[in-house]
């Protein structure tokens, strides 16, 4: 049971916030470039694939002022802090730089998006590092909603799914620290550390009765791309990633499936938080003719809106009969994306949970002194025009599966999709269920 203190810290922390999973992706990996298709370059946008993932970089700023607002009261309050603020310490004051960098950072939150972050010099070389992979993680996504640090997904096989992190934990502290007011940004950087050294994390999770105390063993983490298998007559293409790889990988997986001589595909989406969009439009295009609908990139202001269409690169005659495509809350950003298309046009069944919402699109922009912002500038919509970011994708059919089913390695979810696909259509529920853990 809990005690006391950890009464309080989860009250403070949790404070009848019902509603999981964030609204803001950051990796907790190593060794990959996995955030959310980032493609590290500090020069100009190029045209090359690589580079045109869900995020471009340009080091261009202009230091010509966009508002006339008055910032009288901001002066006074400089002022003010200057003259009466009386430090804990006498040896420790706040330099001037750090002042500009946390007021730059409350007018970046004033516009409540989890996505628009600045970044310190600190924070955006820890940036790039996540990208590049040169540090040790536990291998699980997290991100923020309704101010809680949460676990999205933990990746196949990382030391996190081994020491039994599910998604939608809620971490109330990392080596004790409390993330009550954490940013995921400071989370991702106190889970990180040296390879084998071990981070503990002190988890909530619904239906327990008290904290779970969790060690976790920090490695170099090897992300997978696909997985193949067969099932009861149906074939299962698991996708983990978008990649720069993975339309090869998923090319490969296909070809594998015609081959098989299998009529029914289950592809797996769930836990994957995405990555690059050429790679979601490609994917989807083996499965749509020529010129259909994948995705609409909506932009604000004068920026003219751009869809994203089919190539028609499909399978031809070896298209699956029936489809099914399993979604969870771990599956976000391209994946949203690619399930989203295959819905709409009626091409698969969605099944499995709620999706993140991930739907937007954000550009770096450097700044001086190594700071940098992270902005959101445009919002993805589905072919029938679901706001991806408003609230994810909404299932064709519910199914459950709880966390103790995760750890225990029973895949109600799976198996609900190859029952379907082999004739038994009484699985799940078309209306979301009271408590759905993935």
């Amino acid at each position: 049971m809990l005690d006391n203190n950890e009464k309080r810290e989860v009250e403070n922390t949790i404070t009848v916030r019902k509603s999981f999973l964030g609204a803001g992706l950051a990796c907790v990996l190593a060794a990959a470039a996995f955030f959310s298709g980032v493609q590290v370059g500090s020069g100009a946008l190029t045209d090359t694939p690589l580079q045109a993932g869900l995020f471009s970089f340009w080091s261009s700023q202009s230091t010509t002022p966009a508002s006339t607002a008055d910032l009288t009261e901001f002066w006074k309050v400089w002022n003010l802090l200057d003259a009466k603020f009386v430090s804990s310490s006498s040896t420790v004051r706040v330099s001037d730089t750090e002042k500009i960098e946390g007021a730059i950072s409350g007018l970046v939150r004033s516009y409540g998006d989890p996505y628009t972050v600045f970044l310190p010099p600190k924070d955006s070389n820890m940036f790039e590092e996540d990208i590049s992979g040169n540090f040790g993680g536990v291998g699980m996504e997290v991100g923020l909603r309704n101010e809680l640090i949460t676990v999205i997904t933990p990746l196949p096989n990382s030391p996190a799914a081994k020491a039994g992190i599910v998604a939608k934990d809620i971490l109330i502290k990392i080596d004790g620290t409390s993330t009550e007011g954490m940013d995921v940004d400071e989370a991702v950087r106190l889970i990180r550390g040296e390879i084998k050294s071990v981070v503990k994390l002190s988890i909530y999770r619904e239906g327990e009765s008290g904290l779970l105390e969790i060690p976790i063993t920090r490695e170099t983490i090897t992300i997978p791309t696909t997985e193949i298998k067969e099932k009861d007559g149906v074939f299962v293409i698991s996708l983990y990633s978008f990649n720069a790889i993975s339309e090869t990988k998923m090319n490969e997986a296909l070809d594998a499936y015609v081959k098989s001589g299998a009529q029914k595909l289950v592809l797996d989406l769930r836990g994957n938080p995405g990555g690059f969009l050429q790679s979601a439009v490609a994917i989807a295009s083996r499965f749509l003719p020529t010129g259909l609908p994948v995705v609409s990139e909506k932009f604000g202001g004068t920026i003219a809106d751009e869809t994203y269409r089919s190539s028609g690169k499909t399978l031809g005659d070896h298209i699956p009969k029936e489809m099914v495509v399993l979604i969870d809350g771990g599956s976000a950003s391209a994946s949203e994306i690619l399930g989203g298309a295959l819905q709409d046009h009626k091409v698969a069944t969605l099944m499995g949970a709620q999706s993140y919402g991930k739907g937007s699109v954000q550009e770096l922009v450097d700044l001086k002194n190594g700071s940098s912002l992270k902005v959101t500038v445009a919002r993805w919509f589905t072919p029938n025009g679901v706001n991806i970011s408003k609230a994810g994708l909404t299932p064709d059919i519910f199914v459950e599966r709880t966390p103790q089913q995760v750890i225990d390695g029973v895949d109600t979810q799976l198996d609900a999709a190859v029952k379907w696909l082999n004739g038994d259509k009484n699985v799940g529920t078309t209306t979301p269920p009271k408590s759905i853990s993935q």
